[in-house]
């Protein structure tokens, strides 16, 4: 009787929370099986499959997922690199180190579209940014980040947001080391390249781990910084699939594609999931 009252007093809480879920789910399986466009309502009907046709056998798909892809390969390296490196660096005692430490984590807490604005405006602006004046200061051509390299540029502006987040975790596991261990192999003569392979990084593992299958789930809803900088351009070089869908759903006004793009993209992210989850399940059984 006690666990049956206990799980009757959760229903208020469960129920909303399941029709939160549930409800726009049923709604974006409903609307990927008709047509559904907003210019032209008078044509409607069940469709099938051919929402999901139009969708991937769109010109810009093949380069969404490619830049999808891309996209989060890169900043994952990126930030797992950097943060294990900034985590290492601040981790022994030294004036200033929680002043550090704060400024590092600070750039996680900017939004989206104020990173991306200040990049766009701040930094890589080919006449007036920081790069540009920079590049001028040593003689050389300022580039227009945003339209000779514009996936790069979003990548520069994803990882710079999410390094923050990457060093928060790995400077909170090295706080767990066990540090008689380094004290021991520092006197058995082992080198700091010896103990960062045979000790840090295997106490890291985890962390790393972690930190990947969070990104991954996150970045592949990367839009701010593609809609505010460069609008998916030029062509097709930065359109992600989360841009792709937002093309089709408010620049096409086709709510059926849209969907059917929706679809992918929550299965793409199960997917990704699934094996980073049996990825952090090793890591926890070890």
């Amino acid at each position: 009787m006690n666990r049956l009252l206990a799980r009757l007093l959760l229903i208020p809480a469960m129920v909303p929370l399941l029709l939160w879920m549930i409800v726009p789910l049923v709604m974006t399986i409903y609307f990927s099986f008709i047509r559904y466009n907003l210019l032209q309502p008078e044509q409607s009907g069940f469709v099938g499959l051919e929402n999901f046709e139009y969708f991937v056998t769109d010109p810009s798909f093949g380069a969404a997922v490619l830049n999808t892809v891309l996209l989060l390969g890169s900043v994952i390296i990126i930030t797992v690199l950097l943060g294990v490196a900034l985590a290492l660096l601040t981790d022994a005692p030294f004036p200033g180190r929680s002043l550090v430490r704060l400024l590092l984590i600070a750039p996680f807490f900017v939004m989206p579209t104020v990173n991306a604005l200040l990049w766009k405006h701040m930094m890589m602006n080919p006449i007036y940014g920081v790069l540009a004046q920079v590049w001028l200061f040593f003689g050389a051509q300022p580039v227009d980040w945003l339209t000779d390299y514009p996936l790069l540029s979003v990548i520069i502006m994803v990882a710079w947001q999410w390094l923050p987040f990457a060093t928060l975790i790995f400077m909170t596991a090295l706080q767990g080391m066990n540090h008689e261990q380094l004290e021991a192999a520092r006197m058995d003569g082992a080198n700091y390249l010896q103990q960062l392979r045979y000790l840090y990084m295997p106490h890291l593992a985890r962390s790393v781990a972690v930190v990947v299958m969070i990104e991954m789930i996150f970045l592949l809803g990367i839009f701010a910084e593609i809609s505010t900088t460069t609008s998916g351009g030029p062509g097709d070089a930065s359109t992600n699939v989360t841009f792709l869908i937002f093309k089709q759903a408010l620049l096409n006004f086709d709510a059926g594609v849209a969907s059917a793009g929706a679809l992918f993209a929550v299965l793409l992210a199960n997917i990704a999931a699934w094996f980073l989850i049996r990825m952090v399940g090793k890591n926890l059984d070890r």
